[in-house]
């Protein structure tokens, strides 16, 4: 029993004395050199035991994760539209021709349009961002304009790749295709009564309708030559069918350029 108490005393004061040596030395206690040489415990305050002597705990930081709107907020503000098409990925996932048919899902493109401009609108934006809000606004407007329209698509598609058939000197060749250009407008000349404008109507849309059908296949071949040339006979449609709409009583149909 006395040799167990012994050990205890001994063990208390190798404990005390590792806390002392730990501590610093504003928090060791004075110890005379006798009691050191006689190797008395060094008295030691609990509260400094117990600071120095529990173990150094680390803790792993784990990195944030930016929120989906952030996220969303940044590939916005990087990933700027490049050409009408990238503004519509939902109506055009595979981008333009030839990857995509010519003619779209029109009722999605307006579906989509309307969901780009209850975002991108003007009055939605921070006062510090309101002409960056109207530029991008502006630009959602003229691609949905541009998309919508077969002769609009047709002339940017062109455009794109060089080709202006917008320029006035783009005009039709062969004696066969202007005669009949001229026969469709002097149809329209001729008409006298309104309700017979229906006929001359049908089928200029049939016209439309057939050019819109060789620009669909000419783009998906990639023949960029032949839907130049396509494109310049539908501007003459497209301009037959705008004097049809602006038909008036004696003096024909509205203004039509070639």
């Amino acid at each position: 029993m006395r040799r167990q108490i012994t050990k205890a005393v001994q063990d208390g004061s190798k404990i005390s004395r590792s806390a002392a040596s730990a501590a610093p030395i504003w928090a060791q206690p004075f110890i005379c050199a006798k009691c050191r040489r006689a190797g008395a415990p060094i008295p030691v305050s609990k509260s400094v035991v117990n600071h120095y002597a529990r173990p150094f705990l680390t803790t792993r930081r784990v990195p944030q994760q930016a929120s989906p709107a952030a996220e969303s907020s940044r590939s916005s503000n990087t990933a700027v539209p490049q050409t009408h098409y990238d503004f519509f990925p939902q109506t055009f996932p595979r981008g333009p021709p030839p990857a995509s048919p010519f003619t779209p899902d029109l009722k999605q493109l307006r579906k989509e349009f309307l969901q780009l401009q209850s975002k991108a609108h003007p009055d939605l934006a921070p006062a510090n961002q309101k002409r960056q809000a109207e530029a991008l606004s502006s630009r959602v407007n003229e691609a949905y304009k541009v998309l919508q329209d077969p002769l609009k698509r047709a002339q940017y598609l062109l455009l794109q790749a060089g080709i202006d058939v917008e320029d006035e000197s783009a005009k039709l060749s062969g004696g066969e295709l202007l005669m009949e250009v001229m026969e469709a407008r002097e149809a329209v000349d001729e008409v006298e009564k309104e309700e017979d404008l229906g006929g001359v109507r049908r089928e200029n849309d049939g016209r439309i309708e057939q050019s819109v059908g060789v620009l669909e296949q000419a783009f998906a071949r990639g023949d960029l030559n032949a839907a130049a040339q396509e494109a310049i006979r539908l501007r003459y449609w497209v301009n037959i069918g705008e004097s049809i709409q602006g038909w008036e009583k004696g003096s024909g149909g509205g203004a039509v350029h070639h």
